[in-house]
């Protein structure tokens, strides 16, 4: 399962969602929108994304991620707009046979869709500045004028 959203992450539904009679693990993994970015205060984050390019995206890493671990179940969800420090932006739950295999498969999922799935981000800084930043990390545009 793949979702996008603009309401909170019910990361304990996605957990539950997962479970398999024959999978002795769950990993969830939860990015939070955290306090500090650097040596700069953040205050809060915009998410934007072209979203069926991004569900694309998820299911196709959703079906690598299956085709490399026995996975008894996955579900990863973002979400879009306007988040406040504390709040979970992204969830990953995964369900394997084994705790190895269940980290491994969750760890890769995560990374994958921060690197691949066009999400962008918008950073808002104490200072009243912003910046954009792409799924990669590397900076869109940036702005003095606090846009």
């Amino acid at each position: 399962m793949v979702r996008l959203t603009h309401e909170p992450i019910q990361y304990e539904r996605l957990a539950e969602s997962v479970r398999r009679p024959h999978c002795g693990a769950v990993v969830v993994f939860l990015g939070t929108v955290r306090d500090l970015t650097g040596e700069r205060r953040t205050v809060a984050l915009d998410y934007e994304a072209y979203a069926p390019m991004a569900v694309a995206k998820m299911a196709e890493i959703e079906a690598d991620t299956r085709c490399r671990w026995p996975v008894g179940e996955i579900a990863m969800e973002h979400r879009l707009g306007h988040l406040e420090v504390g709040e979970v932006s992204v969830a990953v739950a995964v369900s394997c046979p084994h705790r190895d295999q269940a980290f491994a498969a969750c760890r890769h999922a995560i990374d994958r869709l921060k690197e691949l799935v066009p999400i962008w981000k918008k950073e808002n800084w104490a200072d009243g500045t912003t910046e954009w930043v792409h799924p990669t990390g590397s900076a869109r545009h940036g702005s003095g004028e606090g846009n």
